[in-house]
């Protein structure tokens, strides 16, 4: 057996209010809008994963979805520009990723970072 897919699903009442987050701020394209469901995809390749976490690390809270892009600062100039709340502000991690915890349109806390070059 083999995992093909990992696909959250983040209740709205409105799923249309996400739209814009999630093509403007992050970048993904609707592939499926069934008025009550749209779902977003990245033209990247990716492998399915799943973390269970006891913390967020350098004490944060545990977030919701961790996304990662290719550049982060680029995410949160925009999420910022788009007046999104900010949970937790952009920061280089000891672990060696720079990241900032944003909330999206359903409340749920994102984890959006970028794995920094050695």
């Amino acid at each position: 057996m083999t995992v093909k897919r990992i696909v959250p699903n983040f209740k709205l009442s409105d799923p249309d209010k996400a739209r814009y987050f999630y093509e403007n701020i992050l970048g993904l394209e609707v592939i499926m809008d069934l008025g009550w469901i749209l779902t977003f995809v990245s033209d990247q390749d990716t492998r399915p994963q799943v973390s269970i976490a006891a913390e967020g690390g350098a004490d944060a809270e545990v977030p919701d979805l961790s996304i990662e892009v290719d550049d982060v600062d680029k995410v949160y100039r925009k999420a910022m520009a788009a007046k999104c709340e900010i949970v937790r502000e952009i920061a280089d991690e000891e672990w060696g990723v720079r990241r900032f915890f944003v909330r999206d349109p359903s409340g749920h806390v994102l984890n959006i970072l970028a794995h920094r070059a050695e």
